[in-house]
């Protein structure tokens, strides 16, 4: 039986994933008010805050806070760096959501593992979740992606998919990759080193590393949707 988790790494995670969830009312109930000019926003940043707590709230309130409804307001034009950020946010958006509904399917569902690879694939379970994860991660991000550059360029289902997969497939690879190196770096050397095992989703302390991991996630998609932006691929935002 592995030893428990030490009281206070365990109410870190609490006190991080309480604040990370506060965050995001926060940001919710501001967005009540002041609906984002493009509409899918409005669930992107509330997410984001599961992750990116109170760095993002901040980031939110200097740079992503719309005029209050009913106020008309020329659209604020952000720096490189900032439309980058804006940007990533909205491709770790899809990712963390595909993150959160695989990891408690898997829980839930533990026959799913099979489906994606398990004992016929991989002989670790954590390989077959991320499996399903990142499928969800790529599905979601297609979707947040495709609401925001269809609009944008007035495209048609079929052609804003297709601009959707094209604009978000290396961004939504390069973050889930990043992540990934993360989770295996702290499940299968530092936690077990530190604490004598692993992290057990979906538990706070899981959760704790997982959003420490997306933020690494965030940091190796940057510098690619800085490319696909500067390429046009992708729409500055």
């Amino acid at each position: 039986m592995s030893p428990a988790f030490p009281a206070w790494f365990t109410w870190l995670a609490v006190i991080s994933l309480l604040v990370a969830a506060a965050c995001a009312v926060v940001v919710t109930v501001d967005i009540a008010r002041r609906p984002q000019p493009m509409r899918v926003m409005d669930a992107v940043w509330p997410i984001t805050m599961l992750f990116g707590s109170v760095i993002w709230l901040w980031f939110y309130w200097r740079q992503g806070r719309a005029a209050p409804r009913g106020q008309d307001t020329e659209p604020t034009e952000h720096s490189m760096s900032t439309s980058v950020a804006v940007g990533t946010s909205h491709c770790g958006a899809g990712c963390t959501l595909g993150d959160l509904v695989g990891e408690f399917a898997m829980a839930l569902l533990p026959g799913l593992a099979v489906v994606f690879g398990l004992g016929w694939l991989f002989s670790e379970p954590m390989f077959a979740t991320w499996v399903l994860d990142f499928v969800l991660a790529f599905g979601f991000g297609i979707v947040f992606q495709y609401f925001s550059i269809a609009p944008m360029r007035g495209l048609g289902v079929r052609a804003g998919l297709w601009q959707a997969i094209k604009a978000d497939t290396a961004s939504i690879t390069s973050w889930q990759v990043g992540m990934y190196a993360t989770m295996a770096l702290a499940q299968f050397i530092v936690l077990p080193t530190v604490f004598g095992r692993r992290a057990e989703s979906p538990g706070v302390e899981f959760w704790l590393v997982m959003q420490l991991a997306m933020v690494v996630g965030f940091a190796t998609a940057y510098p690619v949707n800085w490319w696909l932006i500067k390429r046009g691929i992708k729409e500055k935002m």
